[in-house]
């Protein structure tokens, strides 16, 4: 019997070949013999296209095609489909059409308008610079604030007012009367701000067409095989989904970004069909700022009512989120659905009305981004409790810890039954982290330096799609191949899965062979997405190993003519304790293929479904403290401490280390990132890593705190909680409330993310002027 790996912090399975270079990502599989494809795209944020001439392209050298809109619609391609058009919206949802190729007008900069395929990559961008476009420019409309004013030109005729869905959750008419009779009432307004993935590999695709078998072949740098082949299938290409093979490979980092429909995974395949040939499209850094999706981007008011003793009453919460030009594939369930189910965060607020309106605006469409809704949240109601400590007088860790829930379970005012947790414990480590912060101040002060203090508490509801299906067979070999729905964009799946089933079965982890991302190998799966995939697809992975292990009992008993009862499982070996009998895990595997019977499976493959629509409830309190030099504005983010609960730890180190990836995110949403747009003509200002700031190992401090396995989750097997996501929620308002704690002596009230030199040196100076006046 080998020690048990879960509970144990290993040294990841994968990383050898990765730190090797032989990791396996699109590029790496595309044929030597494949077509390269480059997409023509549009330099106007709205335009009218008047005309394609491509004929001076498709004549040059190399080129084998140039596809256009009207070629797409002439092979009757459908648009790209949004794949949860279910969500219970207070108005309809508009999905207007997205194909993969623009037809009559361009609505963002970087909108796919045609596709060029030759034989060499060079040769693709030659062509493409040949493809002459001709537009008749219109006016855009870029900003969230603009677009719902009256009279600003229409993005879709059949969205009024540009807005496409109305989502409420909670009664106005209860908060209302709460917030007119509360003692005291804080109106928080807030921006959560535009921002790029940016994953450290772009997007990429290769597309393949079998004749003989009329079946499409597509390889992505993706995250989710299954949704990806059925949206393809049903809503584009209109063929069964048999007739579609989606594969993912190694994926160099996600996000969420990577979890949506594409054009170019409809480009790579239409053009593959046509020509016969495998096409391969990967995407630069440029394409990958414009053509794919962003995230965040709203503007949200709120009013938080509290009485007398600075308890909460109600909260009041308006958001304009902004869709871009498109709905993108899950987009409408970020600020609706997701977004409502963290509102209020730990805090225990008797009523919530919740408001939700999606935006059309000419710009880069926007979907899910680490979090997805939970962040944006958080911020909020972290903000606002600052922002109520500041006006009321009163101390902000004092006031979280007056308001947090403390019986369980908890039904929150958006409906959610929270199980259990111990926020108070939490916030008393940060209170602890915080000890002698004056000092520090003091001695800031003493160099000419602003010190802030920031606390942020957060509970995510982490989920993702229910449900996850997962299979285990031993192979020719003897080794055992795990098959999960879910798939892994760095978090290190390869190596978790492996711990999970090295413990079912008592063997070393080295015996085990994950595979993801094929719907050749499975027929469904969730993908990742929600820190769902320990959730959801740990716990099938564990009932498919347990699966194989009865299984293995059953032909066993025949083999040793026992009775199932009689036959007891230990670290690969099967054994009948009366007779002393014993059999091999990899002979009976041996046995299934050669005499299968309709019981066991050859391999003794068991395939086994999940099925859980239960949330977990990760939660803590962070602690921020920044430093700021206010002749320049420049901010430096001093200390964060982390005190998190993520349930049972399987690999306590992997836990943190996603953990630490999500803070650092939400580090660079708070202090350097944002994607900003021309206001006037819709060009995106930040379309590269020269524009754009990320940060970097210098901005970034020792991370101090732990983490507690105090709590195992009861909604699955392994009492696991989602890590992924998490330090992506808490980090932007730890950070923001430390800085407007910082800046709070100068008179500075409000300052919106993403606390860059420039702007904290003009709200400094803004603050002294209405001083002086």
């Amino acid at each position: 019997m080998t020690e048990p790996l879960l509970g144990r912090s290993v040294n990841r399975l994968e990383d050898e070949r990765f730190v090797r270079g032989r990791g396996r990502y699109v590029a790496d599989l595309m044929a030597p013999e494949a077509l390269h494809g480059v997409v023509v795209r549009s330099p106007h944020a709205h335009a009218r296209i008047v005309a394609i001439d491509a004929d001076a392209a498709r004549q040059m050298p190399g080129v084998a095609a140039v596809l256009t809109g009207q070629d797409l619609a002439a092979d009757d391609l459908g648009p790209l489909p949004c794949a949860v058009t279910t969500v219970p919206m207070t108005t309809p949802l508009v999905v207007p059409p997205c194909y993969a190729l623009a037809r009559d007008t361009v609505r963002y900069v970087g909108e796919p308008v045609a596709f060029v395929v030759a034989e060499t990559e060079g040769a693709a961008r030659d062509a493409a610079e040949a493809v002459v476009v001709d537009y008749a420019p219109l006016p855009p409309v870029v900003a969230i604030a603009d677009a719902v004013q009256p009279n600003t030109p229409a993005v879709w005729p059949e969205a009024r007012g540009n807005i496409g869905f109305r989502f409420n959750r909670g009664e106005i008419g209860p908060v209302e009367a709460a917030i007119r009779d509360a003692a005291h009432v804080v109106e928080c307004e807030l921006v959560n701000n535009r921002v790029v993935a940016a994953p450290m590999e772009t997007r990429g695709a290769l597309g393949e067409f079998d004749a003989a078998s009329s079946r499409l072949h597509l390889t992505a740098s993706a995250a989710g095989a299954h949704a990806i082949r059925d949206l393809l299938a049903d809503g584009v290409f209109r063929i069964g989904r048999d007739k579609l093979r989606v594969s993912i490979p190694d994926v160099g980092g996600g996000f969420g970004m990577k979890n949506v429909l594409y054009p170019e995974w409809v480009l790579v395949l239409w053009a593959a069909r046509r020509l016969g040939r495998q096409v391969a499209w990967i995407g630069d850094r440029s394409e990958d700022f414009t053509g794919s999706v962003h995230g965040r981007d709203s503007l949200i008011r709120a009013r938080l009512a509290l009485d007398g003793d600075g308890r909460f009453l109600a909260l009041e919460t308006k958001v304009l989120a902004n869709l871009g030009a498109y709905v993108s594939t899950v987009a409408p369930v970020v600020p609706t659905m997701a977004m409502a189910s963290a509102m209020g965060g730990v805090y225990a607020i008797p009523l919530i009305a919740f408001q939700s309106s999606g935006v059309f605006t000419h710009t880069t469409p926007v979907d899910a981004y680490r979090g997805a809704g939970k962040p944006e949240a958080n911020y909020l109601i972290e903000r606002c409790i600052d922002i109520a400590a500041a006006q009321l007088g009163l101390d902000p860790l004092k006031l979280r810890r007056k308001n947090i829930f403390r019986r369980f379970p908890y039904a929150s005012a958006m409906g959610l039954t929270v199980e259990q947790g111990r926020f108070a414990h939490a916030i008393d480590h940060a209170a602890k982290a915080a000890a002698g912060f004056e000092a520090r101040r003091r001695a800031s002060r003493k160099q000419g330096r602003l010190r802030g203090l920031g606390y942020a508490c957060f509970l995510e509801t982490a989920r993702g799609t229910p449900n996850e299906v997962a299979e285990v067979r031993v192979g020719d070999d003897g080794r055992i191949d795990l098959m999960v729905g879910t798939h892994s964009n760095g978090q290190g799946h390869e190596t978790t899965y492996a711990q999970i089933a090295a413990d079912a079965f008592g063997l070393p982890a080295e015996r085990f062979r994950f595979r993801q991302g094929d719907t050749d190998d499975l027929d469904s799966g969730g993908g990742h997405g929600g820190a769902r995939s320990m959730h959801q697809g740990g716990t099938a992975l564990l009932m498919a190993a347990e699966g194989v292990i009865e299984n293995a009992r059953r032909l066993a008993a025949r083999l040793l003519q026992a009775s199932v009862e009689a036959v007891r499982y230990e670290a690969g070996m099967l054994r009948v304790a009366a007779t002393g009998q014993e059999i091999s895990l990899e002979e009976v595997a041996r046995a299934s293929r050669q005499t299968p019977g309709d019981d066991v499976a050859p391999g003794l493959a068991h395939r086994a479904t999940h099925l859980c629509d239960r949330y977990t409830f990760p939660n803590g309190c962070h602690v921020a403290e920044v430093e700021i030099d206010p002749e320049t504005g420049k901010v430096r983010l001093d200390r964060y401490v982390i005190f998190d609960d993520y349930g049972r730890l399987l690999d306590p180190r992997q836990t943190l280390g996603q953990v630490h990836g999500g803070v650092v995110q939400g580090i660079g949403q708070a202090l350097f990132e944002h994607a900003l747009f021309d206001p006037e003509t819709g060009q995106n200002l930040s379309g590269s890593l020269m524009d754009y700031a990320l940060p970097r190992a210098d901005d970034i401090p020792f991370f101090e705190g732990d983490l507690t396995d105090d709590f195992p989750s009861r909604a699955n097997r392994l009492g696991v909680k989602g890590s992924g996501q998490a330090g992506a929620i808490a980090a932007p308002a730890t950070i923001m409330n430390a800085v407007v704690n910082a800046l709070a002596p100068l008179g500075v009230k409000r300052l919106d993310m993403p606390a860059t030199s420039a702007r904290i040196w003009q709200a400094i100076r803004a603050a002294g002027s209405q001083t002086s006046d």
